[in-house]
C-alpha cells in the first residue's frame, strides 16, 4: 500500500491521469491524499471531480479557495470571474452529484503523522485546534445553513484570530487561514493580498510556517495553494503546489516510513494560464 500527497491541480486532468500512470496508481491498494484546488483555471474541471469520486475513500480531498469559490458560484452567491474555467461544471449533467460531492469534503485532514491544509495554519492554533475549527466549517458547508455561510465568507476581515469570535466571522477566519494563507505577523494577523515568494513578505510579516513559538511547530503540514513557493520539504513543511495550471509540475509525495525517505515524483503540465489567483 502507498501513500500519496498531490499538490494543486486546478482542472488539469490529463496531467493528473499521467501522474497517476506514473506512479501506477490502484485504487484497491492506494490511497490519495489532494491538498485541495481540484478546479479552476485549468480546462477539465468536472472530469477532475469525477475522476477523483471515482476512487471513493481510496481519495481523500481538502477544499482549497477554488474549490470553494465552486461552491459559491452553484449557489448563487458569487459572480463569476473573468479567469473562471468552471462553465463545464455548472452545466454538467451531474452538476447536483458533482457539487454536492464536493461541499462533503475537508478542510482539514489528520492521517499518518501528517496534517493536511490547503492554505495555512496560524500561529495561535495547536493540532487538536485546528482540526475542531476546520470541522466547524466542514459543518456549516454540509448543513441546512450552506447558502448563508456562503453569501458571508468572502473578505479579509477580521485579520486576526480569537476564541471570542462567533459566527460569519468566526468562520470567515478560519477559512481564510485555512485556504488562502501565506504571510502573516508573529502576532497572527494574516496579509491576504500578498502572493510572492518567501523573499516577498510583506513588511512586519513572515511565512505562517516561520512565526516563531508557532503552536503546530511540532507537527508535519503538507500544504498547497502557493505555487510561487514551489516545493518545500523541511523537517515539519511540505509545499505541495508547483504551479502546474502555470505551466510547471504536478507533483505527488510518496510518503515514506516514520516520517523519512518521502519520494518526489512529477509530471511536466502544459501551461493554460498566467501566474495569479
Amino acid at each position: 500500500m502507498a501513500l500519496y500527497l498531490i499538490g494543486d491541480v486546478q482542472g488539469c486532468d490529463a496531467a493528473l491521469q499521467r501522474l497517476l500512470e506514473k506512479i501506477d496508481f490502484s485504487s484497491s491498494r492506494d490511497t490519495l491524499y489532494l491538498l485541495g484546488d481540484l478546479v479552476n483555471r485549468g480546462p477539465q474541471s468536472a472530469a477532475v471531480l469525477r475522476r477523483v469520486m471515482g476512487y471513493g475513500d481510496s481519495a481523500q480531498s481538502l477544499l482549497g479557495n477554488h474549490d470553494l469559490s465552486l461552491l459559491a458560484l452553484a449557489y448563487g452567491q458569487r459572480p463569476p470571474h473573468r479567469n473562471d474555467t468552471m462553465d463545464e461544471v455548472l452545466t454538467a449533467p451531474d452538476f447536483t452529484a458533482l457539487i454536492d460531492w464536493l461541499r462533503r469534503q475537508r478542510m482539514a485532514i489528520h492521517a499518518h503523522d501528517v496534517l493536511m491544509v490547503h492554505g495555512g495554519v496560524l500561529p495561535q492554533w495547536d493540532l487538536a485546534q485546528t482540526l475542531a475549527l476546520a470541522a466547524e466549517v466542514e459543518d456549516a458547508l454540509r448543513g441546512p445553513g450552506l447558502v448563508a455561510f456562503l453569501s458571508q465568507m468572502y473578505g479579509n476581515q477580521p485579520a486576526r484570530w480569537s476564541d471570542e469570535l462567533v459566527g460569519a466571522e468566526r468562520l470567515r477566519v478560519i477559512v481564510n487561514a485555512l485556504t488562502r494563507l501565506r504571510f502573516c505577523t508573529p502576532e497572527g494577523d494574516m496579509n491576504l493580498n500578498a502572493s510572492g515568494g518567501l523573499q516577498d513578505a510583506p513588511p512586519g510579516t513572515l511565512p505562517w510556517f516561520d512565526v516563531p513559538g508557532r503552536r503546530t511547530a511540532g507537527t508535519t503540514i503538507a500544504f498547497g495553494h502557493w505555487s510561487t513557493l514551489g516545493f518545500l520539504q523541511r523537517p515539519d513543511i511540505i509545499s505541495l503546489d508547483t504551479g502546474c495550471v502555470w505551466g510547471g509540475a504536478l507533483s505527488a509525495l510518496r510518503l515514506g516510513a516514520s516520517g523519512a525517505n518521502h519520494e518526489l515524483i512529477q509530471v511536466k503540465c502544459q501551461q493554460a494560464q498566467k501566474p495569479g489567483g
